[in-house]
């Protein structure tokens, strides 16, 4: 996130104040800038909004939520079946076996 001077008309706030906000997502690439209101926040809030709509970042919302998922059913097909797990828990400084039931 970078701010800066917006520049151009609007007088001395413009002109004394970094209220101009620029938002840049490295992994995507994409780009989000605001220049337009007087409150630094807003514009921030605009910057991201921009950036958001962005074709590369919206490309890289879809690339990682499909991985996420792939990556999510491969961890659900290794695990094993609930029958064969043996759980612990920790009582008194020991770890004992849990009953069945009891983690829920």
């Amino acid at each position: 996130m970078q701010h800066f001077r917006a520049g151009g008309h609007g007088g001395q706030n413009q002109n004394k104040r970094d209220t101009g906000t620029r938002v840049i997502h490295h992994p995507s690439g994409a780009r989000g800038e605001a220049r337009e209101q007087r409150s630094q926040l807003q514009n921030k809030r605009a910057a991201f909004r921009r950036m958001v709509d962005t074709r590369e970042f919206r490309l890289w919302l879809a690339i990682q939520t499909g991985r996420l998922a792939v990556v999510e059913a491969e961890a659900q097909r290794l695990i094993i079946p609930e029958e064969e797990l043996k759980v612990e828990v920790r009582r008194g400084g020991r770890w004992v076996e849990a009953r069945p039931g009891e983690l829920s």
